[in-house]
C-alpha cells in the first residue's frame, strides 16, 4: 500500500506562483512514476506533469513553460512548481503514484485559486 499526500495549494492572483509537494510513503519501493493531474471539464482528470523512475518529464501543453516538475528521492517527495497562473489553472490538484504491476495510488488534491 502507498499512501499519498499532497499540499501546497492555496490562493494566489493571476501571474503569482505556487509549489505543490506530494509526499508518498509505505511501499514505495518500486515505484515507476509519479504524476500530477487536475480535473478537466466533462472527461477524466488531465495529465499535467509526470517524471519516471528514470527522470523522464513531461508536461501537458497547456502548462509547459509555466510548471516544472521536479523530485527528491531522499524524500520520496516530488515538486510543482507552478509560474505565471493564470485563472483557469485554478482547479485541484491530485497526485498519482503508479508502482510496478499498475498498482494505481492518489492523493485527496490540494486546491489551487488563482484569482484577484
Amino acid at each position: 500500500q502507498v499512501e499519498v499526500v499532497e499540499s501546497g495549494g492555496g490562493l494566489v492572483p493571476p501571474g503569482g506562483s505556487l509549489r505543490l509537494s506530494c509526499v508518498a510513503s509505505g511501499r514505495i519501493s518500486d515505484i515507476e512514476s509519479m504524476a500530477w493531474y487536475r480535473p478537466a471539464h466533462g472527461s477524466s482528470r488531465e495529465l499535467i506533469a509526470m517524471i519516471t523512475a528514470d527522470g523522464e518529464l513531461k508536461y501537458a501543453p497547456s502548462v509547459k513553460g509555466r510548471f516544472a516538475m521536479s523530485r527528491d528521492d531522499a524524500k520520496s517527495t516530488v515538486y510543482l512548481q507552478m509560474n505565471s497562473l493564470k485563472p483557469e489553472d485554478t482547479d485541484i490538484y491530485y497526485c498519482n503514484v503508479i508502482r510496478s504491476g499498475g498498482y494505481s495510488y492518489w492523493g485527496r488534491g490540494t486546491q489551487v485559486t488563482v484569482s484577484s
